[in-house]
């Protein structure tokens, strides 16, 4: 694509994310952060909309560079700023009007107009499924209601009837071409979460078949998103998980935690049974809300899920595509698939008492920062929480290690996020408090349970999330150089920033992501990231390669090369195997 395209693409997206026609004046432009009159009446919700656009913007940049890494950060933070006003609630009438525009052309955008969200399997791979099963739908037939013939799979008592018609088996062979590579997935994690899972269903008395919701929702992906906001394996709305008992702060969100979110879901299909006593009826409840099938219910005199024709098209939908995945998972192979091998997820808790820094603890537990997260999908903050003891997951069988190592460091070295108080001064305003500590809006108003940031008073305290309850004004400027693989969307997840503001830092175009090996960026940090685990690549010595060559192309050093492959000279020869690190 060349720059011409690439530039217009990003006027036509911009353009779009602000509500304004090419052909349109320019309207007066959002709020100056640093005016006062912000504590006034208008413009009310526009500062923290003004952050989850910016970010929408990011998306669109790297999206156009193809940098999925970043769009997928950029999405995520979108989506977490959306979490963040739900959770503090929008009570002004205007403000509620503008937050759900934005909501609906974010939508827009991100369902319909960024390329590389389709090729990442990182993000809402079951929605885009979902919307594959939708459109597969109105293509090719209607769908099947009433008097429809169905046969029978299974019928046990204390299970889901599980029953075929020709929908679920078109949905079978979707399965089965288009979406193999996305069942697969699902399959693999099957393995890696069903040990968790299942046993819950079991001690709540409930059939092991409702897994599969879990699957179809969110591909058993604990930090999936919906495009409606729903959230984590069971994709729980924020009202909903708070209804049973799942928190979401600024350290954590339950909704994301396997374990926290298995029981919340097994008391709300309790709580469903007990109202409709059927497994189809209790599936759409799950799916539309229980109000929607209750009125369906009264209008068709009937509690036969397949007589209730008036029920929205996605939940018509719903039961032919859990039966699908059912029936497919009863019995993989007969539908050419094959379960991966049983590969659970296994880990050690340890208990935490006071915030700690989550490099810290991947230290101590011998691992890299991904695996602590991976472990801890719970977590929202590089740290674990400040309100108590906090029950942490460690990779199995580093329990004891993990002890001697963290209770040996000095405690003025465990830092974590902490908050420090500030007081409102004259001529302050909550964005103006946000940039002084270098925070997010959203953060600052979910950490104090603020639902108004207008209402502002001199005096006022507010608690500040900084990091080890001190607050340095100015990051330590650093200058990285580029290694071979490098993307800025991968730089800017190591540091902790955006790529935008990297391209601020060194004088770098709006949509230029453009970097190369050896190259120097100037970068503002707090402190240097911890490193993982280097990475080991095996290469295979080509005819007219020497160390010098090699160690140049892999961003490294001869003796570097000789140490790893204990060699005593330089002496090569094609089809050698080399092993190289990359940190």
């Amino acid at each position: 694509m060349n720059s011409y395209n690439k530039n217009l693409i990003l006027i036509l997206m911009c353009s779009f994310i602000f509500g304004q026609s090419l052909n349109e004046k320019p309207k007066k432009p959002f709020m100056n952060t640093d005016d006062v009159s912000f504590l006034g009446t208008s413009n009310r919700i526009t500062s923290i909309l003004d952050e989850a656009k910016q970010f929408l913007s990011d998306a669109i940049i790297a999206d156009v560079n193809l940098d999925t890494v970043e769009v997928v950060y950029n999405i995520k933070k979108v989506f977490d700023i959306l979490s963040d006003v739900e959770q503090i609630g929008v009570r002004e009438e205007l403000d509620k009007i503008e937050f759900e525009k934005f909501q609906d052309d974010f939508i827009k955008i991100y369902t319909t107009r960024l390329n590389t969200i389709d090729s990442s399997i990182q993000i809402l791979t079951a929605d885009l499924i979902r919307r594959d099963i939708a459109k597969l739908t109105s293509e090719n037939e209607s769908i099947e209601m009433g008097m429809t013939k169905f046969t029978i799979i299974d019928d046990r008592e204390g299970h889901i009837p599980l029953v075929t018609n020709s929908q679920v088996e078109s949905y079978i062979r979707y399965f089965q071409g288009k979406g193999r590579k996305g069942f697969n997935i699902w399959l693999r994690r099957y393995v890696q979460y069903k040990d968790l899972m299942l046993p819950i269903l079991e001690q709540y008395d409930l059939p092991e078949e409702l897994i599969v919701v879990s699957m179809i929702e969110s591909g058993f992906d604990p930090k999936a998103i919906s495009k409606a906001k729903a959230v984590g394996l069971w994709q729980f709305m924020y009202l909903t998980g708070k209804q049973y008992g799942l928190e979401r702060n600024w350290y954590i969100d339950e909704r994301q935690d396997p374990i926290k979110s298995t029981h919340a879901a097994a008391k709300y299909f309790k709580d469903l049974y007990d109202e409709f006593e059927d497994w189809y009826l209790v599936l759409a409840a799950y799916n539309t809300g229980p109000g929607r099938v209750n009125r369906a219910i009264k209008l068709h005199e009937t509690s036969d899920y397949w007589q209730l024709f008036s029920l929205p098209k996605d939940t018509k939908n719903y039961i032919p595509y859990y039966l699908s995945s059912a029936i497919i998972l009863q019995n993989p192979e007969k539908y050419g698939f094959k379960i991966p091998k049983n590969n659970p997820l296994k880990f050690d808790k340890v208990r935490i008492e006071k915030s700690s820094d989550i490099n810290v603890l991947a230290k101590s537990a011998d691992t890299k920062v991904s695996t602590i997260k991976k472990l801890n999908p719970e977590l929202r903050q590089p740290a674990t929480p400040n309100n108590g003891p906090y029950s942490l997951n460690i990779p199995f069988g580093k329990k004891e290690s993990f002890y001697k190592k963290f209770n040996s460091i000095p405690d003025d070295e465990k830092f974590a996020v902490q908050k420090v108080e500030h007081r409102v001064q004259k001529g302050e305003n909550f964005s103006s408090i946000a940039s002084k500590y270098r925070v997010s809006i959203t953060d600052l108003a979910s950490i104090n349970n603020i639902s108004n940031i207008n209402k502002l008073s001199i005096g006022q305290r507010l608690k500040i999330p900084v990091k080890g309850g001190i607050y340095s004004n100015y990051p330590e400027k650093i200058i990285y150089k580029v290694k071979s693989g490098d993307q800025l969307g991968f730089i800017a997840e190591k540091f902790n920033t955006r790529s935008s503001e990297i391209r601020k830092w060194n004088g770098m175009k709006a949509n230029d992501s453009l970097i190369k090996p050896g190259q120097k960026l100037t970068l503002f940090v707090k402190g240097q990231p911890v490193k993982d685990t280097p990475k080991k690549n095996v290469y295979i010595v080509k005819t007219g390669d020497n160390l010098s060559i090699i160690a140049k192309n892999n961003d490294t050093t001869i003796s570097k090369i000789k140490s790893w492959n204990s060699m005593k000279s330089s002496t090569i020869y094609p089809g050698q195997k080399l092993t190289i690190y990359f940190e």
